[in-house]
């Protein structure tokens, strides 16, 4: 099944959807954790990452979670990420229904 690009990064979106912080109740795409999603010609998504914070405990596994699911994702011929504490996370980043969930608006 062939999938438009803008197909393709919304299928990765909700897989990135099923991933959660362990220690806000929020998935990591409405946390803001998301940078960036790019697809390549080949199909290669490239990832752009943070967590909520350099210390995060799941800083050595949550990565590793997101680019092996992404990789599941059918019309993916591979996964590059990058994590990156530029420019630090903050609550700002989250979406609005994020922060609406946490109580923040």
């Amino acid at each position: 099944m062939d999938f438009t690009k803008e197909q393709l990064k919304d299928e990765i979106i909700k897989t990135m959807k099923t991933i959660y912080d362990p220690e806000i109740p929020v998935d990591i795409y409405e946390l803001g954790l998301i940078y960036e999603v790019n697809i390549d010609d080949q199909n290669h998504v490239e990832i752009v990452m943070t967590l909520t914070s350099p210390s995060c405990p799941v800083a050595g596994t949550m990565p590793q979670e997101v680019e092996q699911k992404v990789k599941g994702v059918a019309g993916v011929s591979d996964v590059t990420l990058e994590l990156v504490f530029e420019p630090p996370w903050n609550q700002d980043m989250m979406s609005e229904e994020a922060q609406l969930e946490l109580g923040f608006m």
